[in-house]
């Protein structure tokens, strides 16, 4: 199997569980890393996915999680922070970039942008590209990855040879529904080609990526998503800046979208086009923050 998108243990220390993002299943995924007994889990999905997240947490004995590493501070990655918090019962050390402390202690930025409200999120223990998390002898490496946003981190586990790289890279929900990641509020391409070329750099050492949306892609699929990774990015960028000229309805650009990029995604149908309206309504959203449409 290349593509491990079901709940479960997936290598010797990696697990992965389903977030149901607006009520949806394999759209968002929460990982969990664990090591002789200690247990690190890498985002917390959405609000009213918490409950359903602790209970898998419980079902394969990762209750309660000792360390929570957020990815970056977009709402659907932090959202249910005080639910976990509540639920989990013991206190656990949040990490996160250096450059989202101030996102998460002040999220009225990204609030207003997304639409969903997200609570103050303080004592984070801040990280920098290059720092080892050790879980228990495990050893874990942060791995700057801006462009997506200004701090977006990914999990380097070079025992299980797999990039845990939150939405930095790209979305790929399924082989049929793939989307490219200029998310507002402050994406930054100069950076995010920085990023691709990280990761084309650490591809000998790896076999494996992690994508919050959605799965574990391995082997040929993992490879593939570093060929496409950086094409993607271009000829969806500049397709939505060709259609937004034709025509501004994010109805007439998600249906183009739908037509070149996804035409066969079960996720996104011809007749039910109102996800993927709001994801180009992100987009559109992403290129006029950062100055590629006017």
């Amino acid at each position: 199997m290349v593509f491990i998108n079901t709940e479960g243990k997936f290598n010797d220390n990696g697990y992965m569980i389903d977030g149901l993002i607006f009520r949806l299943p394999k759209n968002l995924a929460v990982y969990v890393i664990e090591n002789n007994g200690m247990r690190m889990m890498i985002d917390t999905g959405v609000q009213l996915s918490a409950r359903k997240v602790i209970k898998k947490l419980k079902e394969y004995g990762l209750f309660p999680i000792h360390k929570l590493l957020i990815s970056h501070s977009h709402w659907d990655h932090v959202q249910a922070f005080n639910r976990i918090t509540k639920f989990n019962e013991a206190e656990f050390e949040t990490l996160a970039s250096e450059n989202a402390i101030e996102n998460l202690k002040n999220p009225e930025k990204m609030n207003k942008v997304f639409g969903y409200e997200v609570d103050p999120i303080e004592n984070v223990t801040p990280l920098k590209d290059g720092d080892v998390i050790d879980l228990n002898g495990l050893e874990l490496k942060v791995v700057n990855l801006f462009g997506h946003t200004m701090d977006s981190i990914g999990i380097l586990d070079e025992k299980n040879k797999i990039l845990y790289s939150g939405d930095a890279i790209i979305d790929r929900f399924d082989n049929e529904t793939v989307q490219a990641t200029f998310m507002p509020p402050d994406f930054n391409e100069s950076e995010l080609l920085k990023s691709f070329e990280k990761l084309r750099n650490m591809k000998d050492n790896l076999n494996s990526i992690a994508l919050n949306h959605f799965g574990v892609w391995t082997d040929g699929d993992f490879d593939n998503i570093i060929e496409e990774m950086e094409v993607i990015h271009h000829k969806t960028k500049d397709s939505i800046i060709q259609w937004y000229g034709e025509n501004p309805s994010l109805d007439y650009i998600a249906s183009k979208y739908h037509e070149k990029f996804i035409p066969d995604s079960t996720i996104h149908t011809k007749e039910n086009l109102l996800g993927l309206r709001l994801v180009i309504e992100w987009l559109v959203d992403g290129l006029k923050l950062s100055g590629f449409i006017k």
